[in-house]
């Protein structure tokens, strides 16, 4: 199970995104997430890339004729709503350029207001409008509990320049990726982690097979997993999605895109996109759930910088295999289930891409799992991470009044005629003694 190889100049510690490879070529693109989309170089030539990218959003046309309920906003719209996309609000930024948290009124009730995140793509080279065209018309018009909302988009061109915009339901508890890795102290409980691996195949399985059309997503990775505020997992980021063969053909041929340590072997070597290149990457984020690891980490050892090449020999046996298990679990997790969800992943692993099983059969491989093995509670907060956010905000402000209430007025001003110095001893709870 060979993984993409960096270039020896290669520094980030950030898994790498193939925008481009021309099959039977010696010479490939490279980018990494952050230089996803970034350069314009191959915008300035009709490669693979750019045919091929074309060729996507044709093949998406038929979609744009169906029915979407998406709303248009204005750019003045979506600077009101992010504060000028002020980077106080950013929550992520990549090579797309960046994602703010922003907040829009609700069309059925003009005094309720809506958390959202807004994805402003960068206004370099054409690559990020036709992702972004590929995006409108597919969340325009599909629509599943485990894929991410999207709400409206924002198209504007002045002299400014173009500006390309997406508006998606806020998703507070931010990607699988950010909690696998050491950004949370509080790690994904192995009961949490079960429940979003049974998302992330429902949402696969229903744009394989759930439509009279099929979607290959062709960019499944645990960043492009997010959590809502019940920790449902919603899949994300379809600007290379491209629809499945029709018409009896067996594949798409297209050019290699995708993220290193995700890519199916036999698409790296030929090009040829079939649905069964994405079972490929579930197989491998099933072990990043198991492993906690990332696909490719050059920080780690030689050995070790490979997750399936490390994890291979580790399979043999019950003690070997537990030394793969995310030691941030510390411990509480099923080891019947994690060898089971294990044994998931190697049927989605086989080489040969017919033998692999398709989506709907590995949910019921997952479903049979969570209802026949005890994988324990899911061990998080109720709160998510936003909910947290503002219940540390309402403790500042419970501190502001304690402090600051008898020694202002009505206009916050210190109220130096009716103060008198007192000493106030603050408990555990940040209450005043009695």
């Amino acid at each position: 199970m060979k993984c993409f190889s960096f270039p020896n100049t290669e520094k980030n510690d950030e898994p790498g995104t193939i925008k481009s490879m021309s099959i039977g070529s010696t010479s490939t693109s490279m980018y990494t997430d952050q230089d996803t989309r970034r350069s314009g170089s191959e915008f300035n030539s009709q490669n693979v890339s750019e045919l091929s990218t074309a060729s996507s959003v044709k093949s998406f046309a038929i979609m744009s004729q169906r029915q979407s309920n998406l709303r248009e906003f204005t750019f003045s719209e979506m600077k009101t709503a992010t504060k000028s996309f002020s980077r106080s609000v950013m929550i992520g930024e990549g090579g797309f350029g960046g994602v703010y948290r922003g907040v829009i009124r609700s069309t059925d009730d003009p005094h309720k207001k809506i958390d959202v995140a807004v994805k402003q793509l960068s206004r370099r080279g054409l690559q990020g409008h036709r992702e972004w065209v590929t995006e409108v018309n597919v969340l325009g018009v599909v629509q599943h509990p485990n894929l991410v909302k999207l709400l409206g988009h924002c198209a504007e061109d002045d002299e400014r320049g173009i500006q390309r915009l997406l508006v998606y339901e806020y998703m507070p508890n931010r990607s699988v990726q950010d909690h696998l890795s050491s950004r949370f102290q509080t790690p994904l409980s192995w009961a949490t982690r079960m429940r979003i691996a049974q998302d992330a195949a429902r949402g696969l399985a229903y744009l394989h097979e759930g439509m009279d059309f099929q979607i290959i997503f062709r960019d499944f990775k645990s960043s492009n997993i997010l959590l809502d505020d019940q920790w449902n997992a919603k899949l994300s980021d379809f600007g290379l999605a491209r629809l499945g063969p029709s018409d009896g053909l067996s594949h798409v041929s297209t050019a290699v895109v995708g993220t290193i340590g995700y890519a199916a072997p036999e698409y790296i070597q030929t090009g040829h996109l079939t649905s069964k290149i994405d079972v490929w990457s579930y197989g491998v984020f099933l072990y990043e759930l198991i492993t906690g690891r990332r696909p490719f980490d050059r920080n780690r050892p030689k050995n070790e910088q490979k997750m399936l090449d490390w994890v291979r020999p580790h399979l043999s046996n019950k003690k070997k295999f537990e030394l793969i298990l995310d030691p941030k679990l510390e411990g509480k997790y099923s080891l019947k289930s994690a060898q089971k969800l294990a044994a998931v992943a190697n049927r989605c692993l086989v080489r040969q891409a017919k033998s692999r099983p398709k989506m709907s059969e590995i949910l019921e491989m997952v479903n049979r799992i969570m209802e026949t093995t005890d994988i324990g509670v899911p061990e998080h907060p109720i709160m998510s991470l936003a909910a947290e956010e503002d219940s540390i905000e309402s403790k500042r402000e419970r501190l502001k009044r304690i402090f600051l209430d008898p020694l202002t007025g009505e206009n916050s001003c210190l109220n130096c005629g009716t103060w008198r110095p007192k000493v106030v001893m603050i408990n555990m709870l940040g209450r005043p003694e009695k």
